[in-house]
């Protein structure tokens, strides 16, 4: 049964094509999570998260990003978020509503835009709080001005290529693109906290 359902699958060159296409993305999803930013104390990084429940989950919804502050640490998070803010502001504005439930597929491709331009903002926002929060804890080195921008600037970036490579998986490989980025996150995460302990 397997098999026949196997040959089906890679009988039809579409789906074979989207099947491929979605495992390149996940894959280099993978290896964009253990590129890191630099200047990291990684023994010290290690042990703040295994000593704090909180990051160890993040950590696992980040796929392990956050184990090693690579350059996606934040995942699709200020994605989601913006995405949430959006919903809740639709019952505060009547023209949001309208243009989300009324307006049809251009209509919703526009809320969609504005859930993706409020993800930079947040993605600033959540990097400015993590940096802070872990050169607090001497994790990260005291960084200048530069450093600090560079890294925020790299940290946005990162969370920005993975929403859109997310939206590339919905259109051109299987399934929602964002979900199975989260998705492999957590399996990846868990696999990662398993190893550790």
């Amino acid at each position: 049964f397997p098999v026949t359902i196997i040959k089906l699958v890679f009988g039809d060159n579409v789906l074979r094509k989207r099947i491929f296409f979605t495992l390149f993305v996940l894959v280099l999803f993978r290896l964009m999570a253990v590129i890191p930013i630099p200047g990291i104390d990684t023994l010290r990084l290690e042990q703040f998260i295994s000593g704090n429940d909180f990051f160890g989950l993040l950590n696992i919804f980040s796929g392990g990003g956050l184990s090693n502050l690579s350059i996606i640490m934040l995942g699709v998070s200020p994605y989601i978020t913006g995405s949430i803010i959006m919903q809740l502001l639709t019952v505060m504005f009547p023209k949001l509503k309208a243009l989300y439930q009324e307006e049809g597929d251009a209509g919703r491709r526009k809320f969609s835009q504005y859930s993706r331009l409020l993800t930079v903002p947040l993605a600033l926002v959540q990097g400015y709080a993590f940096i802070t929060l872990l050169q607090n804890q001497g994790i990260l080195a005291r960084l200048g001005t530069f450093d600090l921008v560079t890294n925020l600037l790299v940290i946005a970036a990162g969370s920005m290529l993975l929403m859109w490579l997310g939206e590339l998986v919905s259109e051109f490989g299987i399934g929602n693109g964002v979900s199975l980025i989260i998705f492999v996150g957590i399996v990846t995460g868990k696999q990662i906290g398993r190893s550790h302990v």
